[in-house]
């Protein structure tokens, strides 16, 4: 199991808050893997500057496919940079994944009345894993969480990580402070358009 694959169960989860934006899941999804990267040393920060190094021993095929996302000419991606490159639609991707192995039951449901009711998630070890995280409120998931809106605990969530966690997940929050000011100019931009057809 990855940090990233905790992180999308702990979203998964019915209780979770359904406000969560999948562009900020997304971007904090980029964050939990980079952050696993990191602690494999696949990836060392200099400064802000990501500098690829072995590659890590896993058998998680999105954990893979980022690590070879790694730009390995210098100069080296800063961290936020790297998020927005990876982060793109990243939130769908591991959805499905856990949907195709079962860990979590199909995100809609079916419009049929008659269809079959949607398969309840299986019991597994990965499953249990990400639950004992979030309980403890392991502090990578917990900050993780907290910049992609899942809980409020942010707080809590900035203490316990070691400096390169700190600036990945830092990195982050500045990447969905970014994606929320984008939001924001669009929604005003759609405003003022439907005005100007509105004749206001």
């Amino acid at each position: 199991m990855t940090t990233a694959r905790d992180l999308s169960i702990v979203a998964a989860d019915p209780e979770t808050n359904p406000a969560v934006e999948q562009g900020d899941l997304s971007l904090a999804l980029a964050g939990a893997e980079l952050i696993d990267l990191i602690d494999s040393r696949a990836v060392t920060l200099d400064g802000d500057r990501l500098v690829p190094g072995a590659s890590p021993r896993t058998d998680d095929p999105l954990l893979r496919e980022a690590e070879s996302l790694l730009v390995r000419r210098a100069p080296h991606e800063t961290v936020v940079d790297w998020l927005w490159r990876r982060g793109r639609d990243l939130a769908a991707r591991y959805r499905a994944a856990l949907e195709a192995e079962g860990l979590v039951a199909p995100a809609r449901p079916h419009r049929n009345p008659f269809s079959r009711s949607r398969p309840a998630p299986v019991d597994s070890p990965d499953l249990r894993r990400a639950a004992d995280r979030w309980t403890a409120r392991e502090p990578v998931l917990t900050g993780l969480a907290a910049a992609a809106g899942i809980t409020d605990q942010q707080e809590a969530a900035l203490t316990g990580l070691t400096d390169e966690q700190g600036a990945v997940l830092g990195g982050v929050y500045d990447a969905v402070t970014q994606l929320a000011a984008v939001r924001q100019r669009r929604s005003i931009e759609k405003a003022a358009f439907d005005n100007i057809w509105r004749g206001q």
